[in-house]
Formats: structure tokens, sequence, C-alpha cells
């Protein structure tokens, strides 16, 4: 075992415990920086995988903006923190079952796999720059068709939400 691999088993440590916090917690401000936690150690794990611009843009995305506006959302709503998270109804036995199956699938997929291995590790080369130039040259039309669907998707929430605000006030 090398370094990579107990760099890897730590983020990885991280990821599992802060996600199952998040999950398991009752309180919502637990869970909010639970999963700050979760994208961190899975940011960690990008980098390990030479992926230096998804890790940066999960980052960014998650932490700096999803999550940020999670905790602002909730601190600025006094009556979200008491609100009681879990349901009622439990389906411990159908959970249990499907869990076992994909976990079973997962580690028999692992098992069987012929995983390429290199010895050494290579030279870690920035990818941004690449990714940077195909989405300018090779895949500006999706790129561009992506930003559209985005923008609409934005204008049409902003629509959405106006439209309630002024329902609410006239009734």
């Amino acid at each position: 075992m090398n370094l990579v691999d107990i760099i890897f088993y730590f983020f990885a440590l991280i990821t599992l415990v802060s996600a199952a916090i998040t999950v398991y917690s009752r309180n919502i401000i637990y869970s909010a920086f639970s999963l700050l936690f979760t994208f961190f150690g899975v940011a960690g794990i990008y980098v390990l995988l030479n992926a230096d611009f998804i890790a940066v843009a999960q980052i960014l995305i998650y932490v700096g903006g999803i999550l940020m506006l999670l905790v602002f959302g909730v601190m600025l709503t006094h009556k979200v923190i008491n609100v009681e998270i879990k349901t009622g109804i439990l389906n411990v036995v159908p959970g249990s079952i499907i869990t076992a199956i994909i976990g079973g699938t997962l580690c028999g997929v692992f098992v069987v796999t012929d995983w390429l291995t290199v010895e050494g590790v290579p030279p870690m080369k920035s990818t941004t720059n690449e990714i940077g130039t195909m989405f300018m040259t090779k895949y500006l039309l999706p790129f561009e068709i992506a930003s559209v669907v985005l923008l609409v998707a934005l204008i049409g929430a902003a629509y959405i939400a106006r439209r309630d605000k002024s329902k609410s006030q006239s009734a």
C-alpha cells in the first residue's frame, strides 16, 4: 500500500462517514455540514483520478453554490430548523433487499472485472485547457445547446416563482 492508496482510503472514509451522517442525522444543519465534507471527499477522489477540472467544478458548484444556498435557506427560515425530516413510512425490508441486490452486484462487478493497473503513477497533466479547447471547437454546438436549455430553465423557474408570488399577494 503506497501513499496514493492511503490518501484514497482517507477520502473514501470521509465521503462514506459524512454521507451516512447526512442521511441519518435528524438535524438539517448537521446534515448540511456533513454534506459539505461529502462533497470535499468526492472532490479529493476526483483529484486522485487526475480529473482536476471536475474536482474544481465539484467544489465551486456544489460546495460554493448549492450547499451555501441550502445553508442560507435553512438559516434564514426559522421554521425549517424544527421540521421533522423523516416520514412515518418505513420500508426497511424492501430497502434492505434492494440495497443487498445493488451491493452484491457492485461487489460482483468489482471482483470479476479485470482492472487495468499501471506500474508507477503517470505525471499529472491538467485537463482544463483541453476541456476548454474542446468546448470551443469540437463540442461547440452541444455546449451552446446546453447553455440555452439551462437559460430557459432559469427563466422558467423565475417566471413560476414570480407568478406564485403575485397570486398570493392578490388573494
